[in-house]
This record gives structure tokens, sequence and C-alpha cells, in this order.
């Protein structure tokens, strides 16, 4: 894979700006390329991306991209992060910079709350550093189900380790538990012997997400 132009500078000439895509017909960004800028949408405002989801071109302004496309190509413009890759910027602060496929992809993710599930278009509240970001679908699946990516499980679930549930194939690469509220006495996990117990170890919980858990068993 070689990046021609730099999402981040944004180098292209003038009248276009640098966009993420698949050079190799594929389904996921891999490469950038410098697209006419034939819009002026902001972040929020509906875009369509004439060729897709992964084609790079669409109508959202120059530092931003038409996001979740769906149905006739129509998606949301998202803002790109801006800075560099070693220090990201995202200048809405309910945002956090997300840089995935290798860098091709830089996006200013809206951060969200995993027990309420907040995202649009039905899209994923995961962790990604020291939050929470709205992502899409991925052939999610359900509980205690074999999981090999973080946004493999259904809403709720969190892809975690096969050991903290026993009904978990010990073998997967992962598994899907349920993300539990640390503050509510009630709550009841459903697999055998499993508990309450906060994502994070104690000396990193960010304090937004103190009361974040998930049903596992207890080392």
């Amino acid at each position: 894979m070689h990046i021609q132009y730099d999402v981040f500078a944004q180098d292209c000439p003038e009248g276009e700006k640098c966009a993420p895509w698949a050079d190799n017909a594929g389904t996921s960004w891999n490469a950038t390329k410098c697209v006419p800028v034939t819009g002026d949408g902001q972040p929020g405002d509906p875009c369509v991306a004439p060729e897709g989801p992964v084609g790079g071109l669409d109508d959202c302004a120059k530092g931003a991209l038409c996001w979740d496309v769906a149905e006739e190509n129509q998606g949301a413009c998202i803002a790109m992060c801006s800075g560099t890759a070693d220090v990201p910027i995202c200048t809405d602060e309910s945002t956090s910079c997300a840089m995935v496929n290798e860098g091709v992809l830089n996006i200013c993710i809206p951060d969200c709350d995993p027990l309420a599930q907040d995202c649009l278009s039905n899209g994923l509240c995961i962790p990604f550093e020291d939050t929470f970001i709205c992502v899409l679908e991925a052939q999610a699946v359900g509980l205690f189900e074999h999981c090999a990516f973080v946004n493999g499980c259904q809403q709720g679930l969190l892809c975690s380790e096969p050991s903290w549930a026993a009904e978990c194939h010990p073998e997967a690469e992962g598994c899907c538990l349920p993300m539990c509220d640390l503050d509510d006495p009630e709550v009841v996990c459903p697999g055998v012997g499993q508990s309450c117990v906060s994502i994070y170890a104690p000396e990193m919980v960010p304090p937004k997400y103190a009361n974040v858990g998930v049903c596992r068993i207890r080392e």
C-alpha cells in the first residue's frame, strides 16, 4: 500500500481534497487520492458519495468525508482529523480522532455512552483508547458467540477474552459478553460465575466511564 497524499496535510492541488478510497475494487479504504471538491457539506450535513462509500468522491467540504453511506449512496459528512498522525486534532471536543486502516482513514468519531448505546444509524459504541466511539457494525454476532474484531458484537456486547465466560469456546479469538453498569446494585450477569467488573485496569479508569463494566468471571 502506498499513500500518495496526506489526509492530515490535505496537500492536494487547489480545488481538490485528499480522500481515502479502495484502489483494489474492495470494500475497505486502503489508499488515498486527490478528488475534486464538489460541495461544501459540513460535519453533520447530508451528503452523497456517487461512487459508493469507498470511492473517495463526495460532496462534503475539504477536510470532511461522506460517512455511514447506505442506500442511494447517501450518508452524512464527518470531519477528518487535522494536525498530524502523531498529534491528531478534532476541533469538536465531543469527538475523538480514530486512525484506522494503517492511517489511510482518519475521522473525528462522536464519543458515546456504551451503556445507553446512543449512536445514530444503529452504530456500535465501542472502546477506543480512553473513550468510547461510534463505529459501523461489522456482521455483529450475539451473546457468547465468537468474535474477531472490536466491532464484531451486537449493541451492548463487547468482544472479550473467551476465558471470561464458561459458555464461550476456549479456543475462540474473542467472545461477545455484555457490558454492565457498576453503579447498578441489581445488575445480573448471564454467565455462570460472572460478575460486573470494570473494563479498565484500576490505575487507568477514565472518570467519564468509571461505571462501565463487563460481565466476566473474575481471575
